[in-house]
């Protein structure tokens, strides 16, 4: 490893000086996985590893695109790459002592509880309406002990004020303003798309924590 590179100890004392040693303990404890690694999800990933998750599972089937590159965490030189396999080389360079699991496969009703059973919190990451209904409801009826956040609503350019966190059962989260839909003809944008990213993380982190 380069040799500038802080050691798991050092980094690990600097997040119990920014986050309290009980709060980092609990995190690193955790496993979260991000389903889907778009706008969303590579947003996610990235703040959950900087907060010191333990353990990232990262599924995708899709690659980099050029048209990704104004809001998803990947680098122009990673066009064409899984997505999985490039959030992972962006991660290990923000968070080198996390652990990650990567799948380059599309998740289905028929391999989501083996994918997801080691996860403690669900990220509903996904840019399509049937497939997002799919998780929630596979997640709700087949692995009631799991915590869920999904998102719906972060396109456009309307305030960023909007954008909440709704809790919809005592296992499953909402995040976004639950109107704005990019079929509607409205664009994503990095801030809105981050914004709502950033809501689903923190959930996952309270979640992890016990404040919620």
């Amino acid at each position: 490893m380069d040799s500038r590179v802080p050691s798991q100890n050092e980094m690990h004392a600097a997040l119990e000086k920014r986050q309290g040693a009980e709060a980092v303990r609990k995190l690193q404890a955790a496993t979260v996985a991000v389903c889907g690694l778009g706008g969303l999800g590579s947003n996610i990933a990235i703040s959950l590893a900087r907060a010191g998750v333990g353990k990232l599972i990262l599924i995708d089937f899709d690659r980099v695109d050029v048209t990704n590159l104004h809001r998803q965490q990947y680098k122009a030189c990673q066009v064409g790459m899984p997505k999985p396999e490039a959030l992972l080389a962006n991660l290990k360079e923000i968070a080198p002592y996390t652990e990650f699991e990567i799948h380059f496969e599309k998740v289905s009703a028929e391999n989501a509880e083996a994918l997801l059973a080691k996860a403690d919190v669900i990220c509903e990451a996904f840019d399509n309406a049937e497939a997002k209904a799919m998780l929630v409801n596979t997640v709700l009826e087949n692995m009631p002990e799991k915590f869920l956040v999904a998102a719906s609503g972060m396109a456009g350019f309307d305030s960023g004020n909007s954008i909440t966190t709704r809790k919809v059962t005592k296992r499953f989260y909402v995040c976004g303003d639950g109107k704005s839909d990019v079929a509607d003809g409205i664009g994503l944008v990095a801030p809105r798309v981050m914004l709502c990213a950033a809501h689903q993380a923190l959930t996952a982190i309270r979640l992890i924590l016990g404040l919620e």
